[in-house]
């Protein structure tokens, strides 16, 4: 560490390429330095959807966390929500379990003593394990079998395995799989669609519903929204899958090779012509044809009120938020907005949008919410005056922010709608009685080389 946040600007990143990311942006490169952002992203038990939350997606389910004290108690104030009571139960390891494994006999007694403790029988229990089991190796599908077998009530694992999060399948990757294992095969409706992706479902007035319904679909269905375990079930009946999160392909690929339901992949974006290229694709797969004009023209609109409102609006960008950081920069700069800072994992995929957002705005910083420098970062020459993201609105706590990672989902032109409204509101929000704000003026940032 040299006193100094460690930064590349968008032009040196494109520059060394996504076959040379630089080791800050790596995870597996460098101590981790646990951040307001990080500490949301890496533990499971922290606000959003980790991978308890998400465990418990199936209506009527219940999960058995299996684990060291020290990775139970950051459940506990999941487990006091209203939604969550009694529906958390913990099968606690000593140091002799860890050691011996010992644990794993108990795990099916364990299942059989909660299914016996509820009023009603569960339509599932989860086993949600932590590192100490990945570092020992447990063959969990098996141990949730025999569960199965000893009760009579469908078991499935759920790894709260932060080892494994930079793998082929992460945490939250598999338990996406994992709540949809219970499907069996039914028979197909031609008017019944499956949106995939995300646990809790998309903002009501989201244009897809609408697109959907006029291209005849009659029935919707996302986890979030089913009422029981039977419409749960029904979600077997679909036509095809509208995969909404590329965390939930894996599931896609399960349903069609167990089910036989097709998927179709969509990207949330924040580009109005690129949000409309992605229907008219959608359209041309489905054999259907959409009309989306009016909503582009309400979230254009709400765009460049803003921007005429607001013409020095200077931007950090988090990546705590319901967006891909890099293509929401993008989206941003080509709206005519400056971004100044962005704060990212930065993957090979991201290169689609630094690729051109090197051309608009080479200048623009990125930042690693994991990288130690952090931890001497100033933002006080950032030229910074607006951000998006709790991550950004800790490291410019004098800014108006938009927190924009609520649970439900923006998507489409709706989202873009949503999202300049908070931002004119929040900006609104920080002015003072004569209607001025005193925030740093965009253009006094220091110039010249990124990397520090």
């Amino acid at each position: 560490m040299n006193g100094e946040a460690y930064y590349c600007t968008v032009e040196e990143l494109v520059q060394k390429g996504k076959d040379d990311i630089p080791s800050p942006f790596l995870l597996n490169a460098h101590l981790i330095y646990s951040s307001p952002a990080t500490l949301a992203f890496n533990s499971p038990g922290a606000e959003g959807f980790g991978v308890k939350r998400a465990g418990l997606a199936v209506p009527g389910s219940v999960m058995l966390l299996v684990a060291p004290g020290c990775c139970g108690r950051n459940t506990s104030m999941l487990s006091s929500m209203r939604m969550y009571q009694n529906r958390f139960f913990y099968l606690l390891m000593d140091e002799t379990d860890i050691v011996t494994g010992r644990h794993l006999k108990k795990i099916p007694q364990a299942v059989e003593e909660v299914c016996q403790s509820l009023e009603e029988k569960p339509s599932v229990v989860m086993i949600c394990i932590t590192c100490a089991d990945a570092l020992l190796g447990t063959d969990m599908e098996r141990v949730c079998r025999r569960a199965q077998e000893q009760t009579g009530v469908p078991v499935r694992p759920c790894y709260m395995y932060a080892l494994t999060r930079e793998g082929r399948r992460p945490p939250m990757v598999h338990v996406r799989q994992s709540v949809y294992s219970l499907l069996e095969k039914r028979r197909k409706k031609g008017n019944v669609v499956n949106l995939l992706g995300f646990f809790s479902p998309l903002e009501d007035d989201c244009e897809l519903y609408r697109l959907l319904e006029d291209a005849g679909v009659r029935t919707v269905h996302e986890i979030s929204r089913c009422r029981d375990y039977e419409e749960y079930l029904s979600m077997a009946e679909a036509n095809f899958n509208l995969v909404l999160n590329q965390e939930a392909r894996f599931a896609a690929e399960d349903f069609y090779e167990r089910l036989g339901i097709p998927y179709i992949e969509l990207t949330r974006l924040y580009q109005p012509d690129k949000i409309a290229s992605q229907y008219q694709a959608l359209g041309a797969a489905i054999g259907a044809s959409f009309s989306w004009e009016e909503e582009q023209r309400q979230a254009q609109e709400a765009a460049e009120a803003f921007r005429l409102a607001h013409p020095e609006a200077a931007f950090a960008i988090g990546e705590c938020v319901n967006a891909n950081p890099f293509e929401l920069a993008l989206a941003l700069v080509r709206m005519g907005f400056q971004v100044r800072e962005i704060y990212g994992t930065v993957v090979p995929e991201s290169f689609v949008y630094l690729n051109r957002l090197a051309r608009l705005s080479p200048d623009t910083r990125v930042y690693s919410n994991t990288e130690p420098t952090m931890l001497f970062y100033d933002g006080r020459d950032a030229g910074v005056n607006i951000t998006i993201g709790k991550d950004s609105r800790y490291y410019h706590p004098e800014c108006p922010n938009v927190m924009w990672n609520d649970d439900r989902q923006p998507f489409g032109f709706a989202g873009v709608r949503r999202l300049f409204q908070e931002l004119g509101r929040a900006w609104e929000q920080a002015a003072g009685p004569d209607g001025t704000r005193n925030v740093p003026e965009p253009g006094n940032e220091e110039k010249g080389g990124g990397s520090r």
